[in-house]
């Protein structure tokens, strides 16, 4: 939780392009980022690879109107909606982009690429979806009430675990959030409602908060049974933060179905 996930990058920047708000070059500058290059695979229409600017277009002629993000995990397969074989592959990437408008989701694969692996490839797959509601994503409002609950929920087993103190890598952790948050406004693309921003930015904190539970050793849990009850107890707050990024990414294309805008 402490990366934004390339799928969010992809639905929100291509998003905005849709709707006419970004060229399609600062579309894939912005996707793309710190990786090296992504290219899409798989496409109706297309015999090969192909690069991202004309994937996108090609999506556009295929009908798609909006793209939704999905981030499964073990036993919650948040944001599918099937065929199971699309679902797998998802689940394994932890991530994927489902197409609004034409039945088709797209999961990335990174490879290392560079002399010494200091950048990233990615390879998206276009495989056909289920054309259904997605999983159990809630709206902003659910999630921002669910978020507010997680915070306190996560804060109050840190610190009782005595996490909170937990050395120079909490802190890292801690500053990591804090300069991403300064970044916060390029996170979400053009278009998108300030309440989408402010939800996916206290989803970011929720997980900062998790990682420095999971990362920074032992903390005040010094047996096996505490570090479960760690876990245990992190484990709903993780799901509600994921459950919030989902909704702030998929905000636009919600409020498009309903009429919003």
């Amino acid at each position: 939780m402490l990366t934004e996930p390339r799928a969010g990058r992809l639905a929100a920047w291509g998003n905005a392009l849709l709707a006419g708000l970004v060229s399609p070059d600062d579309a894939v500058l912005a996707i793309v980022g710190e990786d090296a290059v992504h290219r899409v695979e798989g496409l109706p229409g297309e015999s090969g690879q192909v690069g991202l600017t004309l994937a996108l277009g090609r999506l556009r002629t295929l009908g798609v109107t909006g793209l939704r993000v999905a981030l499964p995990a073990p036993g919650h397969p948040l944001g599918l909606s099937g065929p199971p074989e699309f679902n797998a592959r998802a689940l394994e990437a932890e991530e994927a982009v489902v197409c609004h408008g034409a039945a088709l989701g797209l999961v990335p694969d990174v490879y290392e690429a560079g002399p010494e692996g200091v950048q990233d490839e990615v390879v998206w797959h276009a495989l056909p979806v289920r054309e259904a509601p997605p999983a159990d994503v809630p709206s902003l409002g659910e999630a921002e009430r669910e978020l507010a609950e997680a915070l306190r929920d996560a804060t109050e087993v840190l610190t009782r675990l005595d996490v909170a103190g937990a050395g120079p890598m909490a802190e890292t952790a801690v500053d990591a959030y804090r300069a991403r948050a300064e970044r916060g406004r390029e996170v979400l693309a053009p278009g998108y409602p300030a309440r989408a921003v402010r939800v996916l930015e206290l989803a970011q904190r929720v997980g900062v908060l998790i990682a420095v539970a999971t990362e920074s050793g032992h903390g005040g849990a010094v047996s096996a049974g505490e570090m479960a009850a760690r876990g245990e107890a992190l484990r709903p707050v993780e799901r509600t933060a994921r459950r919030a990024q989902v909704a702030a990414y998929n905000s636009v294309v919600e409020e498009r179905e309903r009429g919003v805008r």
